[in-house]
């Protein structure tokens, strides 16, 4: 009950902190979508997903290794300063040896925005650095309000520079920059972390080490790039840029979803890394997992049921077409989800080389699914295809992770149900009768609450009694 109050309490905290930025981003969708035009948007879609591929391989995924050995030191103070020390002066290295890089090569790139490409990604790099630090110092608190901070002047600069000062593309790349930066700076000062940076505590022993960890996550990193980017370079290279925009406006809502599951994952990375040794964490993993298992699968026809009154309100008219894609994007954010919570048992073991193989196996696939179907499924090609790969890879992983490490329990008679309800919903989806809608509603709000009872429950008695508490305090 501990490690169920302890990792409610760590997502709780995450949630209250990225939640309310991470919806107005979301509903700022009709705002982009009406100010910029469907290839404007594709262009902002490419860079920031340029940025996205970057960002591992100039940094070695060092931010990782560094969370990771924290978790393990917090309480001896020598070795937490020697690995942020270590960390952040070797980061400080590669961001170097990348910025000569782009300059170099920079006036061989024939783009209006390249600036962006060095600027985002360091940004990105140290804000990311530092929020790793602090969920690596255990402070979840400073976490979740360095991520608040973050996304809420990034909306905030990106209503100024698109409405005020009607910038365009350059106004949302400079405002995403710039919260970037803003969050960076208040991790810093409000954690002293300059406190833990000696050049005197640079180990290249412990540089080596991290590295162990990290470089293997390098692959994976890519892999999820390739997910998420490859088709958009793909349908940007065959059907055109305006076609990018459209697959982009209809991944908002599979990314939406998948960023709710983030902001759980965070907790359930850490809880599982703290407790892998316990006696009890095979059933203590067997019991979250089969919560959050429900609880996404839930949300997911929930959200595809709802889409027909939230679509037309959150994306103008020229982005008509992407409505079809977003029941198969968002079932393969619950297969992406899945994924995630049951990899926590490779990033807690450390065998970062088994998460690496199976990513680039899986990408691979997705690139090769959607180059053959593209010419005949145009833009359901790259749905499709991401689909098929985060099927295959949660049935390996499944498979591998129940041979060498824990017995992962499938509840055979809640799948059925779900597929049933899913199969429901998504036929009543793309029927698109009024009538038909509301009985959707109805019966996933209900299928919803009926599987997700106990732990509601539990939610809600957890809450009373921090309330309580607070109050006899």
């Amino acid at each position: 009950m501990n490690k169920e109050k302890e990792l409610t309490k760590n997502t709780l905290i995450i949630t209250l902190g990225n939640i309310c930025t991470k919806l107005v981003t979301f509903f700022l969708l009709p705002l982009y979508t009406t100010v910029l035009t469907t290839s404007e948007y594709g262009i902002v879609d490419l860079l920031n997903t340029l940025v996205g591929l970057l960002l591992p391989i100039v940094t070695f995924q060092a931010e990782q290794a560094i969370f990771r050995e924290l978790i393990e030191n917090r309480k001896k103070e020598e070795e937490k300063k020697i690995i942020i020390s270590s960390g952040i002066f070797t980061v400080i290295i590669q961001v170097i040896i990348y910025l000569f890089i782009f300059f170099v090569i920079s006036p061989l790139i024939d783009n209006d925005y390249k600036i962006f490409l060095a600027t985002n990604v360091v940004a990105y790099i140290f804000n990311s650095l530092f929020l790793q630090i602090a969920r690596g110092l255990g402070d979840n608190k400073s976490y979740a309000i360095g991520s608040f901070i973050s996304a809420s002047t990034t909306i905030l600069f990106n209503i100024i520079f698109l409405i005020c000062l009607d910038m365009k593309v350059r106004g949302l790349l400079l405002g995403t920059m710039l919260g970037q930066v803003i969050g960076t700076v208040y991790i810093f000062i409000y954690l002293k972390i300059y406190k833990y940076i000696n050049i005197k505590k640079y180990k290249i022993l412990y540089v080596k080490r991290m590295w162990k960890y990290s470089i293997p996550l390098i692959p994976n990193a890519i892999s999820w790039w390739i997910f998420n980017a490859s088709d958009r370079i793909i349908v940007s290279t065959f059907l055109g840029l305006s076609a990018t925009g459209i697959l982009s406006a209809a991944s908002k809502f599979s990314s939406a979803y998948i960023t709710i599951y983030n902001m759980f994952n965070i907790g359930w990375t850490e809880s599982i890394a703290v407790h892998i040794n316990d006696l009890d964490i095979n059933s203590f993993f067997n019991k979250m997992f089969k919560i959050m298992s429900n609880f996404f699968s839930t949300l997911a026809i929930m959200i595809i049921s709802f889409m027909p009154y939230i679509f037309p309100i959150m994306v103008n008219n020229n982005f008509n077409d992407a409505y079809n894609l977003i029941p198969i994007l968002i079932i393969s954010g619950l297969l992406n989800a899945l994924v995630g919570l049951i990899s926590v048992i490779y990033v807690a073991k450390k065998n970062t080389k088994k998460i690496a193989q199976t990513s680039v196996l899986a990408a691979i696939l997705n690139i090769a699914i959607h180059i053959i179907l593209i010419n005949n499924l145009k833009l359901y090609a790259a749905v499709i295809s991401t689909f098929l790969s985060f099927l295959v890879m949660l049935i390996y992983r499944l498979y591998d992770i129940n041979k060498y490490y824990i017995k992962i329990k499938i509840e055979k008679q809640y799948l059925i149900k779900f597929i049933i309800a899913l199969v429901l919903v998504a036929t009543i989806y793309y029927i698109n009768n009024k009538y038909l809608n509301i009985i959707s509603v109805f019966f996933t709000l209900i299928f919803a609450y009926i599987i997700n009872k106990k732990y509601l429950n539990f939610i809600f008695s957890f809450l009373k009694s921090k309330i309580n508490g607070g109050k006899n305090e």
